[in-house]
């Protein structure tokens, strides 16, 4: 997918993208090429898999969840910037917030923010169980996304805790989705939050399966969850 295959293909789903907002991915791709030889941010370098793999796919949530309605999000485990990055160029309004726990990530994505000029951005240098026990981050977020950062029942502990009651999680998954939500049932009621809707689809090109699930943020997690860094992965709710 080049730039203009890009530019048509958001257009068909009713994003309109501006000059101003071509020439700003067109800079993130080229930063994230130039700083990807210092640090190893993506495996996807060329034209065609960034626009597609990285801004297109993390757009695509947006297709099924409403953006404009929201105003804060917080992105777990972002590495360079995906998705809440692209989804914040095509919608400027949102407050976007990024925690992930190596630095040099952290330091690229301060450095993109500035020559991107991308306003209510911040990048925090955390473990995403720490940050989901600190009372500033906890349960203030609209909406918490991630993609492709763990399985779905550990997933849902570092980000469920961040979203505010009324709230949502915007989890976006490949084809190995509807297994992880049956692991992940348990962990998901647990932290107080509901299964809403799901949306299966083909990203473009390539035709590889995608699932989209949106989780309602229902009530209160419990205190404990977050439990300390690593306990989720290795002995996730069930």
């Amino acid at each position: 997918m080049n730039e203009q295959q890009f530019i048509a293909a958001l257009k068909e789903k009713g994003i309109e993208l501006t000059d101003n907002q071509v020439a700003q991915f067109k800079k993130y791709f080229e930063l994230l090429v130039e700083w990807n030889e210092k640090m190893n941010l993506t495996a996807i370098t060329d034209v065609e898999g960034v626009y597609l793999k990285h801004f297109y796919d993390s757009i695509s949530a947006s297709f099924y969840f409403d953006f404009t309605k929201v105003e804060s999000v917080c992105d777990v485990g972002a590495g360079a910037g995906f998705p809440s990055l692209p989804i914040k160029i095509c919608f400027p309004h949102l407050h976007v917030t990024i925690v992930d726990s190596l630095n040099k990530r952290i330091t690229f994505l301060n450095h993109l923010s500035e020559e991107l000029q991308l306003e209510n951005v911040q990048f925090v240098h955390s473990r995403a169980e720490e940050f989901g026990q600190n009372a500033k981050y906890r349960e203030q977020f609209d909406v918490v996304t991630a993609r492709a950062v763990a399985r779905l029942s550990v997933l849902s502990e570092l980000c469920i805790p961040l979203a505010k009651q009324g709230g949502y999680f915007v989890a976006l998954k490949a084809a190995a989705g509807p297994e992880e939500l049956k692991d992940a049932k348990k962990a998901i009621t647990t932290l107080g939050a509901t299964l809403k809707e799901e949306f299966s689809y083909l990203l473009p090109v390539e035709e590889s399966e995608r699932t989209l699930y949106v989780f309602d943020k229902i009530k209160q997690t419990p205190k404990k969850y977050p439990r300390k860094p690593g306990v989720p992965n290795k002995t996730p709710i069930q």
